[in-house]
């Protein structure tokens, strides 16, 4: 039986959504195809008028969940501000909860690393998360090495908190990684890519280099404050 056009494509784009969000929020591995079209209201029979595998479903349905959350990031203003916001959303307990609307590399990233046919995407997706990350940190294009290594470790920052605040059993441990790792993150974008000049000063500091001018010593008072206000969590 032929359906019209419009309800081929309204079929099509609900099994890649229920597909995101159910990889997303299981796995891969987790998620079997009768379970899929099962959550997009339809039957198994006619997937393969849609997708010739599931390895083409999965490429498909990932590269959708990148886009949106590429686009988010895109959509903000080219500032600071707009990485700050978006730094509050992605290490926020929502976030961390609702893996089935997240961002895919911190609940996929260990199965695409296995998985080929996504690796290609992936790999695009990160470096346009670094690209647009490190507009936003030196909208002017000066110092954009520098802004490239923050956005570098940002972006592995987020990633890396979110997958063990949802790994780790504890709640209050769960919140401690968010919130201290949130609270360092935004002080890198509040420096911006000076971050990088100030690492380069520590270093020849620790290696009993000859101090350079403008180089500074931190009292620590931040890291107090950081632990004061993690210790309320």
């Amino acid at each position: 039986m032929r359906y019209p056009a419009e309800e081929t494509a309204a079929r099509h784009e609900r099994i890649l959504q229920e597909a995101s969000r159910l990889f997303r929020e299981r796995g891969i591995n987790g998620v079997s195809l009768p379970e899929i079209m099962k959550a997009a209201q339809l039957t198994h029979g006619p997937f393969y008028n849609h997708f010739a595998s599931k390895e083409a479903l999965i490429a498909e349905s990932l590269q959708g969940a990148m886009d949106a959350k590429l686009q988010r990031l895109l959509s903000g203003k080219s500032s600071k501000a707009a990485l700050r916001e978006y730094l509050d959303e992605y290490l926020s307990s929502h976030h961390r909860d609702n893996p089935g609307n997240g961002c895919v590399a911190p609940a996929l990233a260990g199965e695409i690393a296995r998985n080929s046919g996504s690796r290609l995407p992936f790999t695009q997706y990160i470096k346009d998360m670094l690209s647009a990350m490190s507009e936003k940190l030196a909208p002017e294009g000066d110092q954009k090495a520098e802004a490239r290594a923050e956005a570098l470790r940002i972006l592995v920052g987020m990633v890396g908190a979110i997958a063990l605040a949802r790994a780790v059993e504890d709640k209050v441990l769960s919140d401690e990684i968010l919130a201290r790792t949130h609270a360092d993150l935004l002080r890198g974008i509040d420096r911006g890519v000076r971050s990088s000049s100030l690492t380069a000063r520590a270093t020849r500091r620790s290696s009993g280099a000859v101090a350079q001018p403008g180089d500074s010593v931190s009292n620590g008072n931040t890291d107090h404050a950081l632990d004061a206000n993690v210790s309320k969590i």
